[in-house]
């Protein structure tokens, strides 16, 4: 018989960066885990420590088609979260956020499951208001290069309101700001694992615009144990609530500590600032503080020497492999 505690819980996305972490997690609760991915930009090998353990599932499947499971819990984190791969087909990052949200609310509508929804800082666009709290509708280009991803969890959103309201869906929606750690793609383009992977090869480490555009920088461990905190509030906390860290960095702080943390000789290169790049971004988290109870606590140089280790790891894997099969 299955314990009454132990709740069937599906994530989507699940062998992603931050799916992983949170399939993790679950399962130390001692929850069952159905772990869905199309390994668009998921892998196996996030994950691959959990397909002994009797209680994770793994499933390949792509959330744009219909999904037909029991369970308890939702936690829909699939989609593309870095620029690099969610522009690669802007077309799918659009369909994922879209018909992926419309596919796993009519799923928690037929099992009466509650869902929680990752949506992102990018709802804020380039925004004109500094910090950015819940009550900012955002400033978001519709036709540009970013919009795929930022129109997508917009979208999203909407869908989620409207099932809540309309059709009596328990949500959850938390909006994502950057969040770094063990288990980063590599190649996804984003300011801490370039700067990281460049710094470890000492390769020219690469600025777009001056380096004085900010950003804040939330640690995976935070970041899961907020978003596990968002999904034990009463039904009526829908949110959405801004989930990351409030202390903010300039890119070239953050470029000049991976430098010195790596020991590295990279030097710095500066390029032009691509289309629609947010100058400014950090959370106002004071929603989260009041009905979590949570703030970040991990620091930054903490973090980042954790991430380091792990992509020094990963990076001395690789080249073992391709010695092998050259």
């Amino acid at each position: 018989m299955r314990d009454a505690k132990r709740k069937r819980i599906l994530v989507t996305g699940g062998a992603g960066f931050l799916g992983s972490h949170l399939c993790e997690r679950l399962l130390g609760e001692g929850h069952e885990v159905l772990c869905v991915d199309n390994f668009y930009t998921g892998s196996r090998d996030n994950v691959s420590h959990l397909l002994s353990h009797p209680y994770f599932e793994m499933l390949r499947h792509d959330i744009c088609l219909p999904l037909y499971v029991e369970v308890d819990e939702i936690y829909n984190m699939a989609c593309p979260a870095s620029p690099l791969h969610y522009q690669a087909d802007p077309i799918q990052t659009m369909k994922t956020s879209v018909l992926g949200a419309l596919n796993m609310l009519g799923l928690a509508q037929r099992l009466k499951a509650k869902i929680f929804q990752a949506s992102t800082s990018e709802v804020y666009g380039d925004p004109h208001v500094h910090p950015q709290s819940e009550e900012y509708w955002g400033n978001v280009n519709p036709v540009g290069i970013r919009s795929c991803y930022d129109e997508g969890k917009r979208c999203a959103e909407t869908l989620f309101f409207d099932y809540h309201r309309k059709n009596g869906v328990s949500i959850k929606v938390g909006r994502i700001f950057n969040t770094y750690g063990p288990r980063m793609h590599p190649n996804d383009g984003r300011v801490v694992s370039n700067f990281i992977v460049q710094a470890l090869k000492n390769q020219p480490i690469t600025i777009y615009g001056n380096g004085q555009q900010t950003r804040s920088f939330c640690y995976v461990d935070d970041l899961i144990e907020v978003i596990c905190r968002i999904m034990k509030t009463p039904r009526e906390v829908t949110g959405p609530i801004n989930i990351g860290n409030p202390v903010e960095f300039t890119v070239l702080d953050l470029a000049q500590q991976v430098i010195r943390l790596t020991g590295s000789k990279s030097k710095i290169e500066f390029h032009p600032l691509p289309s629609d790049d947010p100058k400014q971004r950090r959370p106002n988290i004071q929603r989260a503080k009041e009905l979590l109870d949570w703030e970040p606590k991990v620091p930054l140089e903490k973090g980042l020497l954790a991430t380091i280790a792990y992509f020094d790891k990963a990076l001395v894997r690789s080249e073992e492999v391709c010695l092998k099969n050259c």
